[in-house]
Order: structure tokens, then sequence, then C-alpha cells
């Protein structure tokens, strides 16, 4: 009658191994990963391990999804850069950004404005790859602003639901644009 748990908890390990897989969200995925860390020092424990089931517990769970938070926190970021004061019409910069947001957050990404002095020092972040893209004003008589990244794949998120001319992929191997 014992074994039948064993079987059970032991079946719960693929089963987890395979939701940690196939998870969209980054956040869930560090949960059923230390559920999954959680279930092997259960079952290394009941395989009389203690040493493994303890060293799986600390290190392979509690350190593990630590620091995999902290990578997904800092590699779910764009940083846009913005030139200080701008912007004539603060509400159409703000609903552009919003815009965004919007767009970003379908795929578990948040938006980090970065501000600069002037165009030079924009455009060198974005050629040092400080930054992910830029956001300046495309023409003083409309006030309409040009989002350029370097990242093919924000480009292939951003484009489709922007106009196509508000959008820009900057190849930084090249020294030119592409639309």
């Amino acid at each position: 009658m014992n074994d039948i748990y064993l079987y059970i908890i032991t079946a719960l390990l693929p089963l987890s191994a395979c939701l940690t897989v196939l998870q969209v969200n980054p956040y869930h995925t560090l949960v059923i990963r230390g559920i999954l860390g959680a279930i092997a020092a259960l079952v290394y424990a009941m395989f009389g391990a203690a040493d493994v089931a303890l060293t799986e517990a600390l290190v392979g769970t509690m350190l593990a999804i630590t620091l995999y938070g902290v990578a997904v926190r800092s590699s779910m970021v764009m940083r846009l850069g913005i030139i200080e004061y701008e912007s004539k019409e603060p509400d159409q910069f703000q609903q552009l950004m919003d815009n965004l947001r919007t767009i970003l957050h379908k795929y578990h990404l948040r938006l980090e404005l970065v501000a600069y002095e002037d165009e030079t020092a924009l455009e060198t972040a974005l050629k040092n790859q400080d930054i992910h893209g830029t956001c300046q004003l495309k023409s003083e008589q409309d006030d309409t602003y040009h989002t350029v990244t370097r990242i093919k794949r924000l480009y292939e998120i951003i484009k489709p639901e922007l106009s196509s001319s508000l959008i820009t992929y900057f190849n930084p191997l090249d020294t030119k644009e592409k639309h």
C-alpha cells in the first residue's frame, strides 16, 4: 500500500517537467520549476537519500529559482531611449507609450524609458547597445514620433500593431536602416 504513494509522487516528476516546458509566461515557469524541485527532493527523501534531497531543496530549488527570477526580471525589458523635453504634445507621446506597453505586455515584456540629452547621445546609445530602441520626433510639423529598434524580434512584435511609418529596424552590423 505504501508503494502506491511512491508511484504517484514519482509520476509527478515528468508531469511537472512537461508543464515547465510548455509554459508561455516565464513567471509561471518559475513557479512550476519550484514545484518540480520540491517533488524531486521529496522523491530523494523517500528513497533514503536525505543528503541529496537537502541539496536539491537548497541548491536545485531555492537558489535556482532565485537566480532564474533575477534573470527573467532583467531580460524581460525593452529599454527605449528618448530625448528629454522633446515632446510638444505630451498626450500624443503618452498615448504612443501606452500603445507600446500594451503591445509588449502580450509578450510579458516591460517598457523602460531611458532619457538622453540630445540626438547624438541617443544614437550613440543605440549603436553601443545600451538601449534596445529609440523614440523621437519624426516631424516637428505634425508632432509624430518614430521608433527605431536594433532587435529584429522586437521589430516583428511591434510592426503589425503600429503603423509601418512609425517603426524601423536598425541592424547594428550595417550602417543603414531597413524598413
